[in-house]
Protein backbone atom coordinates (compact mmCIF):
# COMPACT_ATOMS: atom_id res chain seq x y z
CA UNK A 1 0.00 0.00 0.00
CA UNK A 2 1.31 3.60 -0.72
CA UNK A 3 0.24 5.04 2.51
CA UNK A 4 1.05 9.06 1.19
CA UNK A 5 -2.08 8.36 -0.99
CA UNK A 6 -3.81 7.16 2.31
CA UNK A 7 -2.81 10.34 4.21
CA UNK A 8 -3.34 12.50 1.05
CA UNK A 9 -7.02 11.20 2.05
CA UNK A 10 -7.12 11.44 5.30
CA UNK A 11 -6.16 15.25 5.31
CA UNK A 12 -8.39 16.26 2.21
CA UNK A 13 -11.31 14.40 4.84
CA UNK A 14 -10.03 16.69 7.61
CA UNK A 15 -10.45 13.16 9.34
CA UNK A 16 -10.06 12.24 13.34
CA UNK A 17 -9.72 8.77 11.86
CA UNK A 18 -9.13 7.11 8.37
CA UNK A 19 -9.16 3.29 7.98
CA UNK A 20 -8.09 1.44 5.28
CA UNK A 21 -10.90 -0.57 3.84
CA UNK A 22 -11.03 -3.39 1.32
CA UNK A 23 -14.31 -5.07 -0.64
CA UNK A 24 -13.97 -8.85 0.84
CA UNK A 25 -16.14 -11.57 -0.35
CA UNK A 26 -19.66 -11.51 1.39
CA UNK A 27 -18.97 -15.51 2.84
CA UNK A 28 -15.70 -13.94 4.40
CA UNK A 29 -17.18 -10.97 5.56
CA UNK A 30 -18.24 -11.90 9.30
CA UNK A 31 -14.08 -12.60 10.03
CA UNK A 32 -13.61 -9.32 9.44
CA UNK A 33 -14.24 -5.96 11.46
CA UNK A 34 -16.91 -4.26 8.23
CA UNK A 35 -17.30 -0.83 8.20
CA UNK A 36 -20.94 0.70 6.98
CA UNK A 37 -20.23 4.21 5.16
CA UNK A 38 -22.36 6.66 3.67
CA UNK A 39 -21.92 8.04 0.04
CA UNK A 40 -18.76 10.26 1.32
CA UNK A 41 -17.19 7.08 2.95
CA UNK A 42 -17.35 8.70 6.28
CA UNK A 43 -17.98 5.49 8.60
CA UNK A 44 -21.41 5.67 10.31
CA UNK A 45 -20.96 2.20 12.26
CA UNK A 46 -18.21 -0.15 13.02
CA UNK A 47 -19.37 -3.98 13.25
CA UNK A 48 -16.45 -6.05 14.46
CA UNK A 49 -17.15 -9.64 13.30
CA UNK A 50 -20.51 -9.70 12.30
CA UNK A 51 -23.02 -12.97 11.92
CA UNK A 52 -24.90 -10.86 9.72
CA UNK A 53 -22.74 -7.94 7.60
CA UNK A 54 -24.31 -4.91 6.64
CA UNK A 55 -21.38 -4.71 3.68
CA UNK A 56 -17.99 -6.29 2.84
CA UNK A 57 -16.12 -3.28 3.62
CA UNK A 58 -13.10 -4.77 5.56
CA UNK A 59 -10.79 -3.63 7.48
CA UNK A 60 -7.39 -4.16 7.08
CA UNK A 61 -6.23 -3.14 10.39
CA UNK A 62 -3.99 -0.18 9.35
CA UNK A 63 -4.97 3.20 10.79
CA UNK A 64 -4.18 6.95 10.49
CA UNK A 65 -5.33 9.05 13.42
CA UNK A 66 -5.43 12.31 14.39
CA UNK A 67 -2.42 12.47 17.50
CA UNK A 68 -3.97 15.12 20.12
CA UNK A 69 -7.51 12.98 19.90
CA UNK A 70 -6.32 9.58 19.81
CA UNK A 71 -4.65 10.34 23.06
CA UNK A 72 -7.12 12.10 24.60
CA UNK A 73 -9.73 8.82 24.09
CA UNK A 74 -6.85 6.58 24.96
CA UNK A 75 -6.33 8.45 28.72
CA UNK A 76 -10.01 8.98 29.00
CA UNK A 77 -10.78 4.98 28.73
CA UNK A 78 -7.90 4.23 30.36
CA UNK A 79 -9.03 6.17 33.34
CA UNK A 80 -12.14 4.59 33.47
CA UNK A 81 -10.87 1.25 33.65
CA UNK A 82 -11.30 0.63 29.88
CA UNK A 83 -8.70 -2.18 28.05
CA UNK A 84 -7.79 0.92 25.32
CA UNK A 85 -5.50 -1.87 23.56
CA UNK A 86 -8.42 -3.02 21.31
CA UNK A 87 -8.65 -0.85 18.81
CA UNK A 88 -12.18 -2.63 17.35
CA UNK A 89 -13.59 -3.34 20.05
CA UNK A 90 -12.80 -0.06 22.41
CA UNK A 91 -10.46 2.74 20.40
CA UNK A 92 -12.72 3.28 17.03
CA UNK A 93 -16.23 2.69 18.53
CA UNK A 94 -15.15 5.77 21.25
CA UNK A 95 -14.50 8.23 18.33
CA UNK A 96 -17.87 6.83 16.72
CA UNK A 97 -19.79 7.39 20.10
CA UNK A 98 -18.73 10.48 19.92
CA UNK A 99 -19.64 11.71 16.22
CA UNK A 100 -15.75 12.60 15.42
CA UNK A 101 -15.12 12.33 11.64
CA UNK A 102 -13.84 8.71 11.15
CA UNK A 103 -13.32 7.70 7.00
CA UNK A 104 -12.46 4.36 5.34
CA UNK A 105 -10.40 4.55 2.56
CA UNK A 106 -10.76 2.35 -0.17
CA UNK A 107 -7.90 0.57 -1.03
CA UNK A 108 -7.26 -1.21 -4.95
CA UNK A 109 -4.60 -3.44 -5.04
CA UNK A 110 -3.54 -6.97 -3.33
CA UNK A 111 -4.06 -7.95 -0.03
CA UNK A 112 -4.87 -10.68 2.19
CA UNK A 113 -5.33 -11.40 5.73
CA UNK A 114 -4.01 -15.01 6.38
CA UNK A 115 -5.45 -15.52 9.86
CA UNK A 116 -6.28 -19.22 8.77
CA UNK A 117 -4.55 -21.60 7.36
CA UNK A 118 -6.40 -21.24 4.29
CA UNK A 119 -5.77 -17.83 3.23
CA UNK A 120 -2.08 -18.63 4.18
CA UNK A 121 -1.81 -21.54 1.60
CA UNK A 122 -3.90 -19.35 -0.48
CA UNK A 123 -1.17 -16.23 -0.50
CA UNK A 124 1.57 -18.35 -1.31
CA UNK A 125 -0.03 -20.09 -3.88
CA UNK A 126 -0.55 -16.01 -5.62
CA UNK A 127 2.97 -16.15 -5.71
CA UNK A 128 3.35 -18.48 -8.67
CA UNK A 129 -0.01 -17.24 -10.23
CA UNK A 130 1.26 -15.20 -13.02
CA UNK A 131 -2.08 -12.49 -13.37
CA UNK A 132 -1.77 -12.63 -9.59
CA UNK A 133 -1.30 -8.71 -8.41
CA UNK A 134 1.35 -10.19 -5.89
CA UNK A 135 3.96 -9.97 -8.25
CA UNK A 136 7.43 -10.08 -6.96
CA UNK A 137 8.94 -9.02 -10.03
CA UNK A 138 7.58 -5.71 -9.52
CA UNK A 139 10.82 -3.13 -9.50
CA UNK A 140 8.51 -0.62 -9.06
CA UNK A 141 6.90 -2.54 -5.55
CA UNK A 142 9.59 -4.32 -4.29
CA UNK A 143 9.35 -7.16 -1.70
CA UNK A 144 12.05 -7.49 0.73
CA UNK A 145 13.02 -10.54 2.36
CA UNK A 146 15.93 -12.03 3.82
CA UNK A 147 18.37 -13.46 1.69
CA UNK A 148 20.73 -16.13 3.11
CA UNK A 149 24.48 -16.84 2.37
CA UNK A 150 24.73 -20.32 0.91
CA UNK A 151 25.22 -21.83 -2.73
CA UNK A 152 22.47 -21.51 -5.22
CA UNK A 153 19.52 -24.52 -5.41
CA UNK A 154 20.62 -27.68 -7.08
CA UNK A 155 18.62 -29.91 -9.21
CA UNK A 156 20.04 -33.66 -10.13
CA UNK A 157 19.27 -35.56 -13.49
CA UNK A 158 16.41 -36.55 -12.14
CA UNK A 159 14.83 -33.78 -10.78
CA UNK A 160 11.62 -32.10 -12.50
CA UNK A 161 11.11 -28.93 -11.31
CA UNK A 162 7.79 -26.66 -12.95
CA UNK A 163 5.70 -23.92 -11.80
CA UNK A 164 7.58 -23.46 -8.64
CA UNK A 165 10.22 -21.58 -6.17
CA UNK A 166 13.03 -23.22 -5.43
CA UNK A 167 15.21 -20.93 -3.55
CA UNK A 168 19.23 -20.83 -2.02
CA UNK A 169 20.26 -24.06 -0.89
CA UNK A 170 17.81 -26.29 -2.44
CA UNK A 171 18.69 -29.92 -3.43
CA UNK A 172 16.32 -31.41 -5.29
CA UNK A 173 16.08 -35.13 -6.88
CA UNK A 174 12.66 -35.60 -7.14
CA UNK A 175 9.60 -33.98 -8.89
CA UNK A 176 7.57 -30.44 -7.61
CA UNK A 177 5.00 -29.11 -9.38
CA UNK A 178 3.39 -25.18 -8.45
CA UNK A 179 5.00 -25.60 -4.99
CA UNK A 180 6.89 -23.21 -2.91
CA UNK A 181 10.68 -24.72 -1.33
CA UNK A 182 12.29 -22.44 1.37
CA UNK A 183 15.89 -22.35 2.05
CA UNK A 184 18.17 -25.60 2.33
CA UNK A 185 15.09 -28.24 1.55
CA UNK A 186 15.87 -31.75 0.73
CA UNK A 187 13.79 -33.67 -1.77
CA UNK A 188 14.46 -37.62 -2.31
CA UNK A 189 14.75 -39.54 -5.58
CA UNK A 190 11.39 -40.43 -6.58
CA UNK A 191 9.57 -37.69 -4.67
CA UNK A 192 6.39 -35.87 -5.95
CA UNK A 193 5.37 -32.61 -4.30
CA UNK A 194 2.33 -31.01 -5.57
CA UNK A 195 0.58 -27.46 -4.50
CA UNK A 196 2.57 -26.96 -1.56
CA UNK A 197 5.08 -24.67 0.95
CA UNK A 198 7.92 -26.01 2.30
CA UNK A 199 9.45 -24.01 5.20
CA UNK A 200 13.33 -24.18 5.60
CA UNK A 201 15.60 -26.69 6.47
CA UNK A 202 12.86 -29.41 5.41
CA UNK A 203 14.34 -33.02 5.33
CA UNK A 204 12.20 -34.99 2.48
CA UNK A 205 13.15 -38.27 1.71
CA UNK A 206 12.88 -41.09 -1.02
CA UNK A 207 9.61 -41.98 -2.82
CA UNK A 208 7.48 -39.41 -0.35
CA UNK A 209 3.59 -38.21 -2.02
CA UNK A 210 3.26 -34.48 -0.71
CA UNK A 211 -0.57 -32.93 -2.00
CA UNK A 212 -1.56 -29.73 -1.08
CA UNK A 213 0.67 -29.51 2.25
CA UNK A 214 2.48 -26.97 4.68
CA UNK A 215 5.30 -28.42 6.21
CA UNK A 216 6.64 -26.92 9.08
CA UNK A 217 10.31 -25.58 9.03
CA UNK A 218 13.04 -28.42 10.26
CA UNK A 219 10.70 -31.23 9.73
CA UNK A 220 11.77 -34.43 8.65
CA UNK A 221 9.80 -36.72 5.77
CA UNK A 222 10.63 -40.32 5.93
CA UNK A 223 11.02 -42.50 2.86
CA UNK A 224 7.67 -43.43 1.53
CA UNK A 225 5.61 -41.59 3.42
CA UNK A 226 2.42 -39.87 2.06
CA UNK A 227 0.82 -36.75 2.90
CA UNK A 228 -2.03 -36.31 1.31
CA UNK A 229 -5.87 -34.88 2.94
CA UNK A 230 -7.79 -35.39 -0.01
CA UNK A 231 -8.01 -31.91 -1.13
CA UNK A 232 -7.83 -30.32 2.48
CA UNK A 233 -4.57 -28.56 3.91
CA UNK A 234 -2.12 -31.30 5.20
CA UNK A 235 0.05 -29.94 7.84
CA UNK A 236 3.67 -31.17 9.37
CA UNK A 237 4.60 -29.15 12.29
CA UNK A 238 8.15 -27.10 12.82
CA UNK A 239 10.80 -30.01 13.62
CA UNK A 240 7.99 -32.42 13.70
CA UNK A 241 9.33 -36.23 12.34
CA UNK A 242 6.61 -37.28 10.21
CA UNK A 243 4.78 -40.36 11.36
CA UNK A 244 7.35 -39.97 14.27
CA UNK A 245 10.75 -41.73 13.21
CA UNK A 246 12.95 -41.86 10.54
Amino acid sequence: MDYQAMLEFHKEKEAAVTIAVLEVPWDEASRFGIMNTDSEMKIVEFEEKPKNPKSNLASMGIYIFNWKMLKKYMVEGINSGIDMDDFGKNVIPAFLDNEERVYAYPFKGYWKDVGTLDSLWEANMDLLDQESELNISDKNWKIYSKNPSMPPQFLSKTADVKDSLVVEGCLIKGKVRRSILSPKVIVGEGTEIFDSVIMGNVRIGKNVMIKKAMIGEGAVIPDNSVIDEKGEIAVVGENEVYGGAV
